[in-house]
């Protein structure tokens, strides 16, 4: 009498469909991650070691010759804090990316700073990594 199954199961896992996923899924985040651009004016950052990035922000460069520029539109500094608060709209959940050109004065980017603070405003303060 034979007390053996016929039906033997293979327990070996066929991983081809488990890599094919993981290489769509590497794609996928190379071809996303180069898309993402910052909508700014190009100056020297200050370096720092932290790393920033935010979607949902609004860009303040400051160049080194002091001229203000808010997602790469040139904005006189009387005009700069209704500007900003344009841009923010009324919710106010944006976040303000202050760029400030290494060798531009310090009082210039407190002025940002002091705007953005009597506005309630968050904010950010760009610099190059290391």
């Amino acid at each position: 009498m034979n007390l053996r199954g016929r039906n033997k199961v293979d327990p070996s896992f066929n991983m081809s469909s488990m890599t094919d996923i993981v290489f769509l899924l590497l794609i996928f985040f190379m071809l996303t991650s180069t898309l993402v651009t910052v909508s700014a004016i190009d100056i020297l950052l200050p370096k720092a070691s932290g790393k920033t990035e935010n979607s949902k922000s609004i860009a303040v460069t400051i160049t080194s010759k002091s001229l203000f520029y808010i997602d790469k539109e040139k904005v006189s500094f009387l005009k700069l804090e209704s500007e900003i608060l344009r841009k923010v709209g009324a919710e106010k959940k944006k976040t303000i990316v202050i760029r400030g050109d290494k060798d531009v004065p310090y009082k210039n980017v407190m002025q940002v700073i002091d705007i953005a603070n009597k506005n309630k405003l968050k904010m950010i303060l760009a610099v190059r990594g290391k």
